[in-house]
């Protein structure tokens, strides 16, 4: 194989048993240390009872364990881990026989991947790794395959294990259907520059308030709330859905009457933005609170955090920009779109 040869990327993530074999070493030691979370919580159960006064028998213990089960529960981890693992095996022997060598990356490793060496991106869901890829790859069609209907949903995985050769070869046919999908963008004057195919959070890393002034539609205000969220379509039914729940909830207690959310479409060339649980003072206002952002339109923040200052996108928290006092983010609809193949 020549060494310009293009490739497929497989996107892939590592389960919840192997996160816990990285924190523990070994299966077997995870599986020792959730099985004594188990014990602990049938003994702290039935110390309690017995100071009640209330007798526990063996069926009462039994009942006991089968409830702290469901708290730690050690089979389901390894269950997922095998139906992800013979997904993968599946995948990665129909991919390789496509004439092209097939590269595996890491979510971990999508910031620092060329994209450019590849003919297309295949990625072994659930919907959050499509999201996280697409903002990596530029102009390249994400497919997107779902490991294990049964469990996922997968509103952004189309495509079944045994469906995911044929779409990569309608994509080399120019046979396949594309959905655009549009991502908001931010510029910092540091020159740092971040894409969200969701949302963004601007806040602090900690639970203490963040300080900043806000500025859109030309009035600029400062401010200290939890932060401020802007969606994107694709977003626009997650995160930033708490916010309507939570506005819905207080006006049906004060008023009788509830809120709608806003929506958007996914290729809708809109941001939805809030500002979370903003606190009125002397030196902070509330009056610039929620909006819309057009397609030509833009919100600029400033930093009033001394330290711990952030943003970042997707609800991926190490991967950051540092948005400390003296810094200012410009946020947009952005130029680039994601490219997801659905048929």
């Amino acid at each position: 194989m020549g060494l310009n040869l293009k490739s497929i990327a497989l996107v892939t993530r590592e389960t919840r048993l192997q996160g816990l074999k990285q924190r523990w070493g070994t299966a077997r030691q995870a599986d020792f240390l959730m099985e004594a979370a188990v014990d602990h919580e049938v003994e702290r159960r039935r110390k309690l009872r017995t100071r009640r006064g209330i007798a526990v028998t063996d069926d009462d213990l039994d009942a006991m364990a089968a409830d702290a089960q469901q708290l730690a529960d050690a089979g389901a981890y390894r269950r997922e881990d095998d139906q992800y693992s013979e997904a993968l095996w599946r995948l990665n022997k129909q991919l390789s026989g496509l004439g092209y060598p097939v590269q595996r990356v890491d979510r971990s490793f999508l910031a620092n991947f060329d994209f450019d060496r590849c003919l297309a991106v295949v990625v072994l869901g659930q919907d959050g790794l499509v999201a996280n890829t697409a903002k990596y790859v530029g102009d390249l069609p994400v497919i997107g395959v779902n490991p294990d209907p049964a469990v996922y949903d997968g509103v952004l995985l189309p495509f079944q294990v045994n469906e995911a050769r044929a779409a990569v070869q309608r994509l080399f046919k120019k046979r396949h259907r594309i959905q655009q999908v549009t991502l908001a963008e931010v510029n910092t004057i540091s020159g740092q520059r971040m894409l969200a195919f969701n949302d963004f959070f601007i806040g602090c890393r900690s639970h203490v308030s963040a300080r900043y002034t806000l500025n859109v539609d030309s009035a600029s205000e400062s401010q200290s709330s939890s932060g401020v969220l802007i969606s994107t379509g694709s977003g626009s039914t997650g995160w930033i859905s708490s916010v309507f729940n939570m506005a819905s909830g207080v006006s049906q207690f004060v008023t009788g009457n509830r809120v709608s959310p806003l929506s958007l479409a996914r290729d809708e060339r809109r941001l939805i933005w809030a500002v979370r649980e903003p606190f009125v003072s002397r030196h902070s206002g509330a009056s610039q609170v929620i909006g819309v952002l057009g397609g030509e339109e833009e919100m600029v923040i400033g930093s009033q955090m001394p330290t711990d200052g952030v943003i970042f996108s997707d609800g991926i928290e190490n991967d950051y920009i540092e948005f400390n006092s003296g810094n200012i983010g410009t946020f947009t609809v952005s130029q680039q779109r994601a490219h997801l193949v659905i048929g």
